[in-house]
């Protein structure tokens, strides 16, 4: 008889919290190998392939496409065959109830492709699987026992006893905290009217308010659902704006220097520099003379956290959208290896092949909404970030050097700060050695 095993969605990445389902990459009694890639799910910016850690018949699939599924919560079942010998099989890493722990061979980014899988429940008959060294043919139907509880965890070491996928989403909509609810299915299984009774208990304890009105979609309008990386992109910038009083200034500075001095450096042997390399040497010497800007505020108000090290976001458009890659310890790299760098990880940003890891832990970000062909922005800051560079255009404009009226390549340069971890001072001073590196980039020799 197989033993039913079930694999929860595994910690993809620092600080992720769930994973939107983008695709299903097998049905339910489809026989799979261990680590085979079951289901495609969206992260913070990055579609990745989450393999599975069993072998074995799959029984069911948990989660619909666009759902949300938490880290922790089950993704798909799997009857695995027992030994030979007739004794149970060894439970194998993240058994039933347990985020899976062991490392999970075949992650990787790829575009969403295909169409919808139907979600199925536990308890269909389904073929068993096939031995390993046997081809898969037509194996005979087992039904297969349907598990007394799934886990749902709320916590790492939290189990509730919930198996439809339904429930957990009513739960989640509603705010319902699945771990402190008694369920009233067999063995304490927690049922839709469980829930249901929940919502109610909490709609009467709580005051009545009136209902905002809903958007409504007239004939000449189309509803856009908001997920996937749109949804991402709007979550993160939608807290920034709400927790964090930013603030904005300005300076136009003649690049027309700069420019001289990136063809210089390009007419050696050598990959070429880019703009982009330079203005990021820039702000890692303006970092260190400013550290207070490498910084952002505790979760919960309390502190102000001081990186030592420089990671270094910039912002990429990409063709599934804004993504900001982030150059590891950029104040350890001269000019021709943050050329490198900013190069592939443009290139994967592209491709669509940022890992999460390269999405996310940054410190400070540069932005050159130049590439647009704009002059300034006000941009909001990358949460929990406590400052960003913005850089405009550099375009020929009329300038007054060396007290005469002349045509220099100027740009403007824009900083947002956080202005809990500074006053106008000190972003003013960092803006304007940033600005004066812009004009007279040998002053950068002085921070070689």
């Amino acid at each position: 008889m197989p033993v039913v095993r079930e694999f929860t969605l595994p910690d993809l990445g620092e600080g992720l919290t769930g994973a939107e389902v983008v695709r299903w990459m097998v049905e339910v009694g489809e026989v799979i190998a261990v680590d085979q890639p079951v289901v495609e799910v969206e992260t913070a910016k990055a579609v990745v392939e989450v393999p599975c850690p069993y072998g074995g018949v799959v029984t069911a699939l948990f989660g619909e496409v666009g759902e949300e599924v938490p880290v922790g919560a089950p993704l798909v079942t799997v009857a695995v065959a027992a030994p030979a010998d007739g004794t149970a099989a060894p439970a194998a890493p993240g058994g039933p109830g347990e985020p899976v722990e062991r490392p999970l061979v075949g992650y990787g980014v790829a575009e969403s492709r295909g169409a919808r899988r139907a979600r199925v429940r536990v308890g269909a008959a389904v073929p068993a699987p096939a031995p390993a060294t046997a081809p898969v043919a037509a194996p005979a139907p087992v039904a297969v026992a349907a598990p007394a509880a799934q886990a749902a965890p709320v916590h790492a070491s939290a189990v509730v006893p919930v198996i439809s996928p339904l429930v957990r989403r009513m739960a989640r909509e509603h705010g319902i905290d699945l771990a402190l609810l008694a369920g009233s299915g067999p063995d304490g299984l927690i049922m839709r009217a469980d829930v249901q009774r929940a919502v109610d208990t909490a709609a009467h304890a709580a005051p009545v308010q009136a209902p905002a009105p809903a958007a409504a979609a007239s004939a000449d309008a189309e509803l856009i659902p908001l997920r996937g990386l749109r949804r991402t992109i709007a979550e993160k910038l939608g807290r920034s704006h709400r927790e964090i009083p930013a603030a904005t200034c300005w300076v136009d500075a003649d690049a027309t220097e700069l420019m001289a001095l990136r063809a210089q450096l390009n007419r050696a042997p050598g990959p070429k520099v880019s703009v982009l390399a330079l203005l990021a040497r820039i702000c890692t010497a303006a970092l260190e003379r400013f550290p207070e800007l490498n910084s952002s505020v505790s979760e919960d108000g309390s502190h102000i956290v001081r990186h030592r090290a420089v990671h270094l976001g910039f912002a990429a458009q990409s063709e599934r959208g804004l993504v900001v890659p982030v150059v590891r310890d950029a104040q350890l790299l001269g000019t021709e290896k943050l050329t490198t760098e900013l190069a592939r990880l443009t290139e994967s940003a592209r491709a669509g092949s940022l890992t999460p890891a390269e999405l996310t832990g940054g410190t400070f970000t540069l932005n050159n909404y130049g590439v647009f062909g704009v002059d300034g922005s006000t941009p909001i800051l990358n949460h929990p970030e406590a400052a960003m560079l913005g850089v405009g255009r550099i375009t020929p404009k009329p300038w007054v050097h060396e007290g005469e009226l002349a045509v220099r390549q100027v740009t403007q340069l824009s900083f947002t700060f956080d202005h809990r971890v500074c006053d106008g001072g000190t972003a003013g001073g960092f803006l304007r050695f940033v600005a004066d590196c812009v004009e007279q980039p040998g002053l950068l020799l002085r921070t070689l």
